[in-house]
This record gives C-alpha cells, structure tokens and sequence, in this order.
C-alpha cells in the first residue's frame, strides 16, 4: 500500500492496484482468505492505513458467465500471447447491465475458447462502446501478466484521432484529475479529488468549425478524451454525453455537411496507432489501421468545405 490509499476501504484500493480484476471478484478472495494484510484476514470494507503489505493468492476460474458467439472480428495481429483487433463502433467491449451479450468477449470466446481461462478473457483495457480502433487482448497469463504492468508503468502507447468543435491550440497538455460526475451518474467529468488523468493533442487538420486532433494518452481513465475536450470546451463531434454546443453555428456550413455533422451518431473518436513491449521476447511492437470509414467520410466532406470556401 502507498500512502495516498490511506483511509480507503481495502476492496477499492485493490480494484485500483489490480485492475485486470473486477472488485466483485477481489472482494471474495478477500471473504476466501486469499489476502493477507500484513498477515492477517481482513474484511473488504476494511479501511487501509498506507504503509501496509498485502498478499494475494488469485483464484482463476472459468468465467461461466459469457457464452461463445460468432460475431465478426476484424483480426489485425495474433500469435500464441496475443490478439489485436480493429474494434467497430457499437461493440460493447464486455458483459455488463443492458448488454448481456453480443459483446467483445462473446466474440473472443468464439474465435478463441481457451481465454475463458484468463480474467476477463484476456481483456486488459478498453474502448467505449461508440469508439473504434486497435485493442490487444492477452491470450496468456504471461501476456496478461506483461499488459497489465505495461499499461499500469503508462509504456503502452496508444495514439487516437479526434475530430472537435472549435479550433484548439496546435499543441497541448490536458493534466486534470477525472471522477465520477458529481450529479450526473452516466458521466464522468474533471473533479478536485478525481484520479490523475493527462491527455497530450496536437492539430492535424482545421476545418471551418472543427479541427482534427492527435491525441496521446499517458493515463487511461474511463472516457478520459472526451472528458479533456469537453473540459477545454472543444467536445468531440457527436458525442452524445459530453457534446452539448458541439452543433453550434453549422448553419454557415453547406446542407449537406451540416446534415452529416448533425446524423454523426457516436463520439468521432478513433484508436489509430497501438505500441507496447512483446510479453514473451520484449520486441518492440507497432499496429496502426485506417480511420474508421464514417470518421473519414466525414473529414473528407469537412476538407472539401474548405476548398470550397477558397475557391
């Protein structure tokens, strides 16, 4: 335990330090006596104090709960530790309320019925259900062991593409805490208090109304891009929760572009480039795949709007 977990309950302290775990799984190797904090069994709601060591003797099981289903993978990179794939828009990425299933891991199982044995499948991180793009999935314990510790030291580098309303500066650093939202129970949002969260962007491309943004994470909190532009007040295009204003003045735009902005129905939010360390060699490695075809349209249509204006 590090000072800063002083005075929280044991289970969230976990479920932060190891979040390959749900905390439901977490809290019953606490009930099993499967943690140990400084020797001794102690309950979930425990509060730490800081300086304590813990022990843990994981439990894996099949999870028993997400059945194989043949639902279409777009494959970019897999080998016995493993599995990169280019996720579409609309796939919830793993079972939770309101999808039961027809998710990501429904189709891992299918292509692949021994990550049943890997907590959450093999699944480490995540995309919301709206953003498309690159995520790797271990296939082993090794791989979840290497990618769990990579993405926790921050070495996993993950490069998105963002289309905002408004024209941000060329270059930036967003370095503000993100927490659940404090009367919105659906949305997170920049709070005192919130975990450390940074997000670095750089213009690629202006439009008339809109720019086009690189977008590095160095922290992978839950919908932490759309969080920082909303919080610099340049929300992504189409995003339903943070987006309010994002339609503004698109009447000086062409009908045709403003009827395509206003239909954009998701986030305009793309995981374009994925790097990190190979769990079994160290070698580096790279993926990097097309902008998804709606995104594209859309700034294609954003770019003939400029000629179109200069000419």
């Amino acid at each position: 335990m590090q000072p800063e977990h002083a005075g929280r309950r044991l289970d969230q302290v976990l479920a932060e330090l190891l979040p390959a775990f749900s905390r439901s799984r977490l809290q019953a190797w606490i009930e099993q006596g499967r943690v140990l904090i400084d020797g001794r069994k102690p309950r979930p709601k425990d509060r730490v104090q800081g300086a304590e060591q813990v022990q843990v003797e994981p439990l894996i099981e099949a999870s028993g709960d997400c059945v194989p289903q043949p639902i279409p993978l777009q494959v970019v990179f897999e080998d016995e530790h493993l599995i990169v794939v280019d996720k579409p828009a609309g796939l919830v990425v793993h079972p939770a309320a309101g999808h039961p299933d027809g998710t990501l891991q429904n189709a891992l199982l299918h292509h692949d019925p021994r990550l049943d044995e890997l907590p959450r499948c093999g699944i480490v991180h995540r995309l919301d259900k709206d953003t498309t793009g690159l995520m790797v999935v271990a296939r082993s314990l090794l791989a979840h062991r290497s990618l769990v510790a990579q993405l926790k030291d921050r070495s996993v580098k993950r490069d998105y593409r963002a289309l905002v309303a408004g024209m941000p500066s060329s270059v930036g650093r967003v370095d503000a805490p993100i927490g659940r939202h404090p009367t919105r129970r659906t949305a997170m949002a920049v709070v005192a208090g919130g975990r450390h969260a940074i997000s670095d962007y750089s213009v690629l491309a202006r439009y008339r109304r809109h720019s086009l943004l690189a977008v590095q994470l160095q922290t992978g909190r839950t919908h932490q891009i759309r969080v920082h532009m909303a919080h610099l007040r340049h929300p992504l295009v189409g995003d339903p929760l943070y987006g309010a204003g994002s339609r503004s003045a698109l009447d000086v735009l062409s009908p045709e572009l403003s009827l395509a902005l206003r239909t954009f129905r998701r986030q305009a939010l793309h995981a374009i480039g994925l790097g990190l360390a190979h769990p079994a060699t160290g070698e580096p490695m790279h993926w990097q795949v097309p902008m998804a075809p709606d995104l594209a349209a859309l700034c294609a249509l954003l770019q003939q709007d400029v000629q179109a204006v200069a000419q």
